[in-house]
Protein backbone atom coordinates (compact mmCIF):
# COMPACT_ATOMS: atom_id res chain seq x y z
CA UNK A 1 0.00 0.00 0.00
CA UNK A 2 1.05 3.57 -0.84
CA UNK A 3 0.67 6.51 0.58
CA UNK A 4 0.94 10.26 -0.11
CA UNK A 5 2.85 13.21 1.57
CA UNK A 6 2.38 16.62 0.07
CA UNK A 7 4.43 18.49 -2.31
CA UNK A 8 2.53 21.08 -3.35
CA UNK A 9 -1.00 22.00 -3.23
CA UNK A 10 -1.71 19.66 -6.27
CA UNK A 11 1.96 17.39 -6.69
CA UNK A 12 1.83 14.41 -4.88
CA UNK A 13 5.32 12.44 -3.72
CA UNK A 14 4.88 8.37 -2.93
CA UNK A 15 5.91 7.27 0.31
CA UNK A 16 6.53 3.58 1.50
CA UNK A 17 4.68 2.50 4.22
CA UNK A 18 3.85 -1.07 5.47
CA UNK A 19 0.20 -2.11 5.70
CA UNK A 20 -1.55 -0.35 7.97
CA UNK A 21 -4.14 -2.98 10.14
CA UNK A 22 -7.50 -1.68 11.39
CA UNK A 23 -8.28 -0.56 14.54
CA UNK A 24 -5.24 1.93 14.08
CA UNK A 25 -4.62 5.64 16.24
CA UNK A 26 -2.94 8.18 14.10
CA UNK A 27 -1.21 11.08 15.48
CA UNK A 28 -0.96 14.80 13.82
CA UNK A 29 1.21 17.30 15.33
CA UNK A 30 3.50 20.30 13.54
CA UNK A 31 7.02 20.91 14.15
CA UNK A 32 8.33 24.18 12.66
CA UNK A 33 11.71 25.63 11.03
CA UNK A 34 12.87 29.00 9.34
CA UNK A 35 14.48 28.86 5.89
CA UNK A 36 16.94 31.20 4.93
CA UNK A 37 16.73 33.44 7.64
CA UNK A 38 14.71 33.80 11.20
CA UNK A 39 12.24 36.26 10.85
CA UNK A 40 11.16 38.96 12.81
CA UNK A 41 7.53 38.93 13.22
CA UNK A 42 5.95 37.79 15.77
CA UNK A 43 6.28 34.47 16.51
CA UNK A 44 9.39 34.07 14.49
CA UNK A 45 7.86 30.84 12.52
CA UNK A 46 8.02 30.57 8.74
CA UNK A 47 8.09 26.92 8.06
CA UNK A 48 5.79 24.58 9.34
CA UNK A 49 6.65 20.53 8.92
CA UNK A 50 3.50 18.57 9.70
CA UNK A 51 3.22 15.43 10.12
CA UNK A 52 0.58 11.92 10.46
CA UNK A 53 1.74 8.88 12.24
CA UNK A 54 0.79 5.50 13.16
CA UNK A 55 1.51 4.20 16.50
CA UNK A 56 1.49 0.69 14.97
CA UNK A 57 3.68 0.42 12.68
CA UNK A 58 5.09 3.32 14.18
CA UNK A 59 5.46 5.03 10.94
CA UNK A 60 4.90 8.31 8.81
CA UNK A 61 1.97 7.84 6.83
CA UNK A 62 1.47 11.50 5.34
CA UNK A 63 3.20 14.96 6.11
CA UNK A 64 3.67 18.20 4.64
CA UNK A 65 5.99 20.83 4.32
CA UNK A 66 4.47 24.63 3.83
CA UNK A 67 5.17 28.09 5.15
CA UNK A 68 1.02 28.21 6.72
CA UNK A 69 -0.36 25.46 8.52
CA UNK A 70 -3.73 25.69 7.29
CA UNK A 71 -7.14 23.79 7.57
CA UNK A 72 -6.97 22.64 3.88
CA UNK A 73 -3.48 21.29 3.99
CA UNK A 74 -4.62 19.58 7.07
CA UNK A 75 -7.36 17.95 5.73
CA UNK A 76 -5.57 16.96 2.47
CA UNK A 77 -2.77 15.23 4.95
CA UNK A 78 -5.51 13.31 6.56
CA UNK A 79 -7.33 12.39 3.34
CA UNK A 80 -4.61 11.15 1.56
CA UNK A 81 -3.72 8.59 4.32
CA UNK A 82 -5.30 5.42 4.89
CA UNK A 83 -8.93 5.46 7.28
CA UNK A 84 -8.41 4.92 10.67
CA UNK A 85 -10.44 4.06 14.08
CA UNK A 86 -8.63 7.15 16.08
CA UNK A 87 -7.28 10.98 15.26
CA UNK A 88 -5.49 11.88 18.02
CA UNK A 89 -3.92 16.00 17.89
CA UNK A 90 -2.76 18.57 20.69
CA UNK A 91 -4.24 22.16 20.97
CA UNK A 92 -4.25 24.22 17.96
CA UNK A 93 -7.66 25.03 17.04
CA UNK A 94 -6.78 24.08 13.01
CA UNK A 95 -7.43 20.33 14.05
CA UNK A 96 -11.23 21.12 15.17
CA UNK A 97 -12.02 22.11 11.56
CA UNK A 98 -11.05 18.78 9.67
CA UNK A 99 -12.97 16.04 9.00
CA UNK A 100 -11.74 12.64 10.37
CA UNK A 101 -12.52 9.04 8.92
CA UNK A 102 -12.78 8.29 12.84
CA UNK A 103 -13.31 9.88 16.00
CA UNK A 104 -11.09 12.62 16.92
CA UNK A 105 -8.95 12.99 20.37
CA UNK A 106 -8.28 16.33 21.31
CA UNK A 107 -5.70 16.72 23.73
CA UNK A 108 -5.08 20.30 25.31
CA UNK A 109 -3.41 20.27 28.45
CA UNK A 110 -0.98 17.25 27.95
CA UNK A 111 0.58 15.27 25.20
CA UNK A 112 -0.74 11.70 26.56
CA UNK A 113 -2.03 10.84 23.05
CA UNK A 114 0.34 12.46 21.29
CA UNK A 115 3.46 10.78 22.58
CA UNK A 116 4.54 8.51 19.15
CA UNK A 117 4.27 11.88 16.54
CA UNK A 118 6.21 13.99 19.64
CA UNK A 119 8.93 11.23 19.61
CA UNK A 120 8.79 10.96 15.98
CA UNK A 121 9.08 14.87 15.38
CA UNK A 122 12.22 14.57 17.66
CA UNK A 123 13.93 11.76 15.41
CA UNK A 124 13.70 14.37 13.07
CA UNK A 125 15.47 16.79 13.99
CA UNK A 126 17.78 14.43 15.70
CA UNK A 127 18.83 12.91 12.00
CA UNK A 128 17.94 15.88 9.63
CA UNK A 129 20.38 18.23 10.29
CA UNK A 130 18.58 21.10 8.58
CA UNK A 131 16.28 20.61 11.70
CA UNK A 132 18.53 20.49 14.15
CA UNK A 133 20.46 23.68 13.95
CA UNK A 134 20.03 26.46 11.87
CA UNK A 135 23.17 27.97 12.50
CA UNK A 136 25.02 25.21 11.15
CA UNK A 137 23.09 24.03 8.46
CA UNK A 138 19.58 25.31 6.74
CA UNK A 139 17.65 24.82 3.75
CA UNK A 140 17.67 27.69 1.28
CA UNK A 141 14.54 26.73 -0.33
CA UNK A 142 11.15 24.84 0.90
CA UNK A 143 11.34 22.49 -2.27
CA UNK A 144 15.21 20.99 -0.88
CA UNK A 145 13.79 20.45 2.96
CA UNK A 146 10.35 18.58 1.17
CA UNK A 147 12.78 16.24 -0.87
CA UNK A 148 15.23 15.70 2.08
CA UNK A 149 12.08 14.57 4.09
CA UNK A 150 10.51 12.42 1.41
CA UNK A 151 14.01 10.39 1.25
CA UNK A 152 14.22 10.54 5.36
CA UNK A 153 10.39 9.47 5.24
CA UNK A 154 11.57 6.46 3.09
CA UNK A 155 14.13 5.47 5.18
CA UNK A 156 12.89 5.90 8.15
CA UNK A 157 9.49 3.71 6.95
CA UNK A 158 11.18 0.68 5.64
CA UNK A 159 13.71 1.11 9.29
CA UNK A 160 10.32 0.58 11.58
CA UNK A 161 9.18 -2.45 9.42
CA UNK A 162 12.44 -3.95 9.23
CA UNK A 163 12.99 -3.35 13.27
CA UNK A 164 9.14 -5.27 13.71
CA UNK A 165 9.96 -7.89 11.69
CA UNK A 166 13.42 -8.02 12.87
CA UNK A 167 12.07 -8.59 16.53
CA UNK A 168 9.41 -10.93 15.59
CA UNK A 169 11.94 -13.11 13.90
CA UNK A 170 14.17 -13.74 17.04
CA UNK A 171 11.25 -13.00 19.58
CA UNK A 172 12.78 -10.19 21.49
CA UNK A 173 10.43 -8.33 23.89
CA UNK A 174 9.53 -5.33 23.20
CA UNK A 175 12.15 -3.56 25.25
CA UNK A 176 14.89 -5.29 23.81
CA UNK A 177 17.08 -2.05 21.87
CA UNK A 178 19.50 -4.91 20.46
CA UNK A 179 19.41 -4.11 16.89
CA UNK A 180 22.38 -4.90 14.27
CA UNK A 181 20.59 -2.03 11.76
CA UNK A 182 20.00 1.53 12.11
CA UNK A 183 17.89 4.33 10.31
CA UNK A 184 21.00 5.14 8.28
CA UNK A 185 21.45 2.01 6.90
CA UNK A 186 18.28 2.37 4.76
CA UNK A 187 19.25 5.37 3.72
Amino acid sequence: MSITGLKKANEITKIWISDITAKEVFEMDELYHFIEYKPTHETRENIYVTTLVSRKPRQIVGFDVAKDKSSERLQCIVDSAPEADNYATDGFLGYIDLVYMGSHIRNINNKNDTFTVEGINSDLRHYIPVLARRSRCFCRTLETLRAVLAVFINAYNKFGEAKMKYRVRRKLGKKSRELPFGVVDFL
